[in-house]
């Protein structure tokens, strides 16, 4: 399962967030950091949701970069 999430970049490093996942974050010291543990917290969040019966949502989110003048 593919899943989107956001990176940004924060004054003490990073957080990131799923969309398609309400309430599934992450925050690390470094990228590497941050990548790897909402990795974790997306499969953790998963297996919630089977736990609880609960399908995984379809993906509603997408990402796109624009260019405007400076």
């Amino acid at each position: 399962m593919k899943v989107l999430i956001i990176v940004e970049e924060t004054g003490t490093g990073y957080s990131a967030y799923a969309p398609d996942l309400p309430g599934c974050i992450a925050t690390g010291a470094t990228r590497t950091e941050v990548e790897k543990e909402i990795q974790e917290a997306i499969e953790f969040h998963l297996e919630g949701m089977r736990a609880h019966g609960e399908l995984p949502p379809e993906s509603h989110s997408y990402a796109m970069v624009v260019e405007v003048a400076a």
